[in-house]
């Protein structure tokens, strides 16, 4: 029977899903400060500067997911994730340090990259060092990061208002932005203790360096096996280059499978209930000092459910819980749609909301970054992720941008019908085309997937 070094194992993979966490974090405190800044800055009344402030994070994403990949293949994954972990300190500081606009908007575009990196790299890191029984979970680690970054956020949010409205125009916001400056520098400090993935220094042509980390996650034997396998698929790919080979034509049904799982992940519609809380519980009859408390009981369920998925992703598999995330939020956005149509107000909106938040945090969160860490082939799995990160993104781009003109033109009620009918297609889609890949190591994956 084999033994693993479990505090090793645990250790590393914590350390890199702490740019998850920092994702997470980054992501949604922007959503707090969102009614303070507007008003420092003077475009309360400007929709135009109101959602380049929002948005302009994601075409920095864009170009982290982008740039992350290549870079990831080329220059190894540890120096990337420290990368990130400094653009997170700088840009934590600058966004809320900043009282130009410009700025402000530089500050956050930067801090899109670090996003757009760690988003990626993360889960391809823990996917590549985790044994494969527990891949699973270990992956969803990332996932639980950035929900636990999240919830971080929505509390930091709600603990720094204040009832003096000057404070929160002049310093609330800026305090939102700067604590994320200090998880960031434990990532910085701490990343720099993890190895580099022994697959990307096998590929690399770095044995010794591989051997020793493998040998150190599970044993001589453990490591042999695990090079063996790995060298057995590079010797049957080493005439095809990494570009070449993701996009010939083997490979070409991997990677839309890929695209569309990560496009789905955003296009399912529930990371507008972060992006726009305010909004979507103000519409069910709740004013600003309940809304950020039922923003932060988001938040909790949030994590309560991402633990469920951690539990269940190497037990009823990554193909089930997907199934379960897209059907259960197709129900779920046709009944709160048809309740914001006949105006239903009060706790049993925040219910539907709550619903909605737990049964994408058990399934769709969490079990997309395992399937991107999983599907793509060895040779090529930086650049296959950075493509699937950087639709990810778009796509995301694409619903945060596109809320407010449906909520307007459509109201709430139609809006969360489209993401009925988006999360419907979803479920049909997984059912036929979406394959099983717990239990199956990353070489057996990439053999049974693309030949």
């Amino acid at each position: 029977m084999k033994t693993y070094n479990k505090g090793f194992i645990y250790f590393i993979c914590l350390v890199s899903a702490m740019g998850g966490l920092l994702f997470g974090y980054d992501w949604v405190v922007i959503g707090g400060a969102k009614i303070f800044y507007e008003q420092f800055f003077n475009i309360v009344d400007n929709p135009s500067m109101q959602g380049l402030a929002m948005s302009i994070a994601l075409a920095g994403c864009l170009i982290g997911a982008l740039t992350s990949g290549m870079l990831a293949d080329k220059l190894g994954r540890k120096p990337l994730l420290l990368l990130s972990a400094l653009i997170f300190v700088l840009t934590a500081y600058g966004t809320g340090a900043f009282s130009n606009f410009h700025y402000f908007l530089l500050a956050r575009f930067c801090g899109g990259i670090a996003i757009g990196i760690a988003s990626g790299l993360s889960p391809m890191y823990i996917a590549e060092v985790a044994p494969t029984h527990i891949r699973g979970k270990l992956v969803s680690l990332n996932q639980l990061t950035i929900v636990i970054g999240i919830l971080a956020a929505q509390i930091v949010n709600w603990l720094l208002v204040s009832d003096d409205i000057a404070w929160n125009i002049e310093m609330a916001w800026r305090w939102m932005f700067w604590s994320a400056a200090f998880p960031a520098l434990a990532f910085l400090v701490l990343a720099a203790f993890i190895p580099e993935s022994p697959r990307w220094l096998a590929i690399t042509g770095q044995r010794e360096r591989a051997v020793a980390t493998l040998t150190r996650i599970g044993g001589a034997n453990y490591a042999q096996s695990e090079l063996t396998a790995l060298q057995t698929d590079m010797q049957h790919k080493q005439n095809q280059g990494g570009l070449s080979l993701l996009f010939s034509k083997p490979y070409r049904r991997v990677l839309l499978l890929g695209i569309i799982v990560a496009m789905f992940q955003q296009w399912c519609g529930t990371n507008v209930i972060f992006n726009y809380a305010q909004e979507v519980f103000q519409s069910a009859g709740y004013d600003v000092d309940n809304t950020f408390i039922n923003i932060v009981v988001t938040g909790i369920a949030n994590l309560i459910f991402t633990f469920v998925a951690i539990y269940t992703v190497d037990r009823l598999g990554r193909r089930a819980l997907m199934l379960l995330g897209a059907g259960g939020l197709a129900g779920i956005y046709l009944i709160l749609g048809t309740c914001y149509y006949f105006e239903v107000s009060g706790i049993f909106m925040v219910i539907l909301v709550v619903a909605a938040i737990a049964c994408y945090a058990m399934s769709l969160g969490p079990v997309t970054w395992v399937l991107l860490s999983e599907i793509f082939p060895n040779k090529v799995r930086g650049i296959a992720v950075a493509t699937g990160t950087f639709a990810l993104w778009i796509a995301s781009f694409i619903l945060t941008y596109t809320f407010p003109f449906l909520n307007k033109a459509l109201g709430t009620a139609g809006t969360f019908w489209i993401y009925t009918a988006i999360c419907a297609a979803g479920f049909i889609f997984f059912s036929f085309r979406l394959p099983e890949t717990k239990g199956k190591s990353l070489e057996q994956l990439e053999k049974e997937m693309v030949g």
